[in-house]
């Protein structure tokens, strides 16, 4: 999100505009914290029927391999082979009944099955035998990535405190806020059956509240961000509605939510849509919207002349560059999260306009273009708020400060007599007693160019 980098504390809102924004922002916060308890869910999910298969974890001890069993000929089909390796794995059991104990099983072959070598962490899954339950074998089901995980993320969060200091803490404890709803509101309460997109727009909501005024502090700068931010997320809404019904989405798009809808779970796939594309848009509109707002405290700031229309216009300007790039950087990010799908869609041979309108490529075309959406209206939301709130207090300031009397003007016959003293001492000396070769000097304008009566005088002498 974008940050202020200025050093100095922001300028105290007037109390007229403080009064204002707190009359805007605190009841939308209460109405955010209202709908946050009548949804939050009642139960927790409940655990499917099905028992989950017991997981260990394991260290690799030693592995042996040995070539492939030859596979059968397909008739009048490809060569088939297995792919290496096989062989077998010892594995020394970390945890659960059977701790310490070495077991043996096969290495993991096919797609995606993890490559195993002396001293690799990895997990177990245990499996009993149908015909004797008390008979039980493991199998290598995944790699630990716990410990290089953790190293990850602590780097990840020395660098921005490193960087940031307090305001990298305070970003941290913000992105931890966020898991936390996410985790104990947003999940739970959609998964209770609630409605996904109130559920989203309420919980994206909150945490707009408590990420920006706890990373940017409670100002009159952060209140403008929150109104834009939470302006374009309504907006954002609707948009996300009326796109979603034209192109007759059903959430069906990808996988994940096939695989969902077959659980014992009350969830709106369609709603569900609708709440990601909310959710996953809130994080680039904090940071334009934060920007915007930045950007018209600083040029205030550095041009106190500049009117409301003139910092509008010059903070709009810095709203296209930022939104120039930003619209990219959200299309590169849906096409990268979602490269093995298109290559498998473009390998399958369909055609073009086929493939731009499958399910799933219009569920990420209408992600992209809702999201770019909300992010353009919260340049001039943002940016016409802000110039509001400080042109406001900049009138608020300068009625309430002293007046500052005129400029004494200077007698020009005055001057006009010290100039002439001047030259006169330049061609007969000066005296000390004279008052106006005193004022002279003390004028600093003996530059002046002499009379042109006084250069007649030389030629004469």
């Amino acid at each position: 999100m974008g940050a202020d980098h200025d050093h100095h504390p922001p300028t105290p809102a007037p109390p007229r505009v403080r009064k204002i924004l707190i009359a805007t922002v605190v009841p939308l916060f209460v109405a955010t914290c209202v709908a946050t308890l009548l949804l939050w869910p009642s139960t927790a999910p409940a655990p499917r029927e099905a028992e989950p298969v017991p997981r260990h974890h394991g260290t690799v001890t030693r592995v042996v391999e040995e070539a492939c069993p030859a596979l059968p000929e397909v008739p009048d089909g490809p060569e088939v082979g297995a792919d290496g390796p096989c062989g077998t794995v010892r594995v020394r059991v970390e945890d659960g009944p059977d701790k310490g104990r070495e077991v043996e099983t096969s290495i993991p072959v096919g797609p995606g099955a993890p490559k195993v070598d002396v001293g690799d962490e990895v997990i177990l899954v245990q499996l009993a035998d149908p015909a004797d339950p008390a008979v039980s074998s493991y199998s290598i089901a995944d790699q630990q990535r716990g410990r290089p995980l953790v190293w990850l993320v602590a780097a990840f969060a020395i660098a921005i405190v490193a960087f940031g200091r307090l305001r990298g803490l305070a970003a941290l404890a913000g992105l931890a806020a966020s898991f936390t709803i996410l985790l104990a509101f947003i999940l739970p309460a959609i998964l209770d059956g609630s409605p996904p997109l109130l559920v989203a727009v309420t919980g994206a909501a909150l945490i707009m509240f408590v990420v920006l005024y706890l990373t940017h502090g409670v100002t009159a700068q952060t209140s403008v961000a929150v109104l834009g931010t939470l302006g374009s997320l309504l907006l954002t809404g609707v948009l996300g509605t009326v796109a979603i019904a034209a192109t007759h989405l059903t959430g069906f798009g990808s996988e994940d939510a096939t695989a969902l809808s077959f659980l014992d779970a009350d969830v709106d796939l369609h709603g569900l849509l609708l709440a990601g594309i909310i959710i996953g848009s809130l994080g680039v509109l904090d940071d334009v919207t934060v920007t915007q707002a930045a950007t018209v405290t600083e040029l205030a700031r550095a041009n106190p002349a500049l009117s409301r229309r003139q910092l509008y216009q010059a903070a709009t300007r810095v709203g296209r560059a930022h939104i120039a790039s930003t619209v990219n950087t959200i299309i590169l990010a849906y096409a990268g999260a979602s490269l093995p799908l298109l290559l498998l869609i473009v390998a399958g041979g369909r055609g073009t306009v086929e493939v731009l309108t499958s399910e799933f490529m219009a569920q990420e075309i209408v992600r992209s273009a809702i999201a770019t959406l909300g992010l353009i209206a919260a340049v001039p939301i943002t940016t016409g708020l802000a110039a509001i709130v400080t042109t406001a207090g900049r009138r608020a300031t300068a009625a309430t400060a002293e007046p500052v009397g005129p400029r004494p003007r200077t007698d020009r016959t005055e001057a006009l007599a010290a100039l002439a003293g001047a030259a006169s001492s330049a061609w007969h000396g000066p005296t000390d007693h004279d008052p106006t070769v005193r004022r002279a000097a003390v004028d600093g304008a003996d530059h002046v160019d002499p009379p042109t009566d006084l250069g007649s005088r030389r030629l004469d002498s």
